[in-house]
């Protein structure tokens, strides 16, 4: 269940939080390793022992691979959990990164669930520091669920967020009048995407003199819902003028909830929302379809551990405060190749890999705790949580831009090894590397050479996709005819074939 807490309350827990930032993550990291000691993974390196010198000796620092074999003996095989963690597991998280082109599989547990969820409601306490009246009205979030797949064992896997709308802790959540959607439970818990992208925005357009602000988990979502209304507000009109929802949405559930939205004709509302969208210009479209917004609330850069204490930032200003009761922190120092390395960081971009370079190359490096770092210092995270990741490389790169009392903030850099990040979505080299080289066979076999390859993500267009340069020669001679279209279509298409399902399904969309 998600939990009552006011708006003081939740301001004053995350004061007390950040204040006493150290306290709180010692305490945290005994809790763990008193829970968790005993399992088979810890036990190999601390022998039943809950001591915290201990742990930062003995443990090493380890990524997905360390504990992936743990992980596939539970989920594959069906062996107790406890040979991870101690807590039972609920079902598994789906990672946005990949491992050999799959999602990688972290355990959830009821707790962490519930952690999770508190976390979430406690920022309602940070935006009305900055924004009055937020509960004089509603939001219109258009949030969704991804597919799930059941695995061996049974548990049921779903990215992050897929996990949390489908739980008791969202389905059963008590009444919030800082948080009341425009949208209901069953236009988001939709599997069909189409449908529930067309309902939140028909529920959204219905009561448009009631939203206060809009938005999506992560801007890429909310661009295409701005692309949908484009291509949908005709439609969406009509329904509004008739008081019936058109005949392709078939998901009952939407049906019954969103036709008592719609309730009766409306044609004053749908010429107003008519006279809106057929203007050439939709510069300022949010504002004329939903006037009392106070502004659009997305995710531009990722951090799920943490929380914008200035959420009113410019994208490329925003920083993050790490919670020191989510996860126990630690983090590897990284330096500076050369002195231009700062121009080449871009918020939520690339940071060439050649300009940050581990401090940990070095013998006996140590990590830092979370209330050591230096202001402007580089570190790359690593976390140490209930649900089995010990001391576990996340991948993120992150700049210390200042503190809340004594908690660090941080910018997120980029993401370790990601060449390629679209949505959700990230490409590794590894796996970039593997598409192109099935890929590549296709013009091989005509005579071709692939010399050298350079890509980049295009978001232009919605849905975004993947843009690669071929550099060929021909293997006989400097000749290099033209190549027929239809072979480089077939390349493309192999190239998307070969990469993991998360890109798959974000092209789909």
């Amino acid at each position: 269940m998600e939990p009552k807490v006011s708006l003081e309350e939740g301001w004053n827990i995350l004061e007390d939080l950040t204040r006493n930032a150290d306290q709180f993550q010692q305490n945290l990291l005994e809790e763990i390793l008193t829970k968790n000691a005993g399992t088979e993974y810890l036990k190999s390196f601390l022998d039943g022992h809950a001591d915290k010198d201990l742990f930062r000796k003995n443990v090493p620092i380890t990524n997905y691979d360390g504990i992936k074999p743990y992980i596939e003996r539970i989920v594959v095989n069906g062996e107790p959990s406890d040979i991870l963690l101690a807590e039972p597991i609920i079902g598994i998280t789906l990672s946005s990164g990949t491992s050999a082109g799959q999602p990688k599989m972290i355990p959830l547990t009821a707790r962490e669930l519930d952690r999770r969820t508190y976390c979430r409601c406690l920022l309602s306490s940070v935006i009305n520091k900055y924004v009055d009246g937020l509960d004089d009205g509603k939001a219109m979030y258009l949030l969704f669920v991804k597919p799930e797949i059941k695995t061996p064992s049974s548990l049921m896997a779903r990215p992050v967020l897929t996990s949390y709308y489908k739980s008791s802790n969202f389905k059963n959540r008590p009444f919030n009048r800082f948080n009341v959607y425009t949208g209901p439970d069953e236009t988001i818990l939709c599997s069909d995407s189409k449908q529930s992208m067309y309902c939140q925005l028909l529920c959204g357009l219905v009561q448009r003199e009631e939203v206060l602000r809009v938005g999506a988990v992560f801007a890429s979502a909310f661009l295409r819902a701005i692309k949908f209304l484009e291509d949908y507000w005709k439609e969406l009109c009509s329904n509004i003028r008739t008081g019936h929802l058109s005949d392709w949405i078939t998901d009952p559930s939407c049906r019954k909830v969103v036709s008592l939205i719609l309730r009766k004709p409306n044609s004053e509302l749908a010429e107003l929302i008519e006279h809106e969208c057929s203007t050439k210009s939709w510069e300022g479209i949010i504002k004329k379809l939903w006037p009392r917004t106070k502004y659009i609330e997305v995710i531009v850069t990722e951090c799920y551990f943490g929380i914008n204490f200035k959420p009113l930032s410019n994208p490329s200003d925003v920083s993050y405060t790490l919670v020191p009761n989510m996860a126990y922190f630690e983090f590897l120092p990284l330096k500076q190749n050369h002195e231009d390395a700062t121009q080449d960081v871009q918020c939520n971009g690339v940071c060439k890999e050649s300009c940050l370079e581990e401090e940990t190359e070095k013998e006996d490096v140590e990590t830092v705790d979370l209330v050591d770092e230096k202001l402007g210092q580089y570190y790359e995270l690593v976390v140490t949580t209930f649900t089995g990741l010990y001391r576990y490389r996340v991948g993120d790169i992150l700049m210390v831009t200042g503190f809340h009392n004594n908690a660090p903030q941080f910018r997120f850099v980029h993401r370790r090894n990601v060449v390629l990040s679209i949505d959700t979505h990230k490409t590794n080299e590894e796996d970039l590397l593997k598409a192109v080289t099935k890929a590549k066979l296709l013009v091989e076999s005509l005579g071709f050479l692939l010399i050298e390859y350079t890509s980049y993500a295009d978001t232009s267009s919605i849905p975004g996709h993947y843009v690669l340069f071929w550099e060929l020669t021909n293997k006989e001679s400097n000749y290099l005819p033209v190549i027929d279209s239809k072979i480089m279509e077939q390349c493309c298409s192999t190239v998307e074939e070969s990469l993991d399902s998360v890109y798959r399904r974000c092209r789909d969309i």
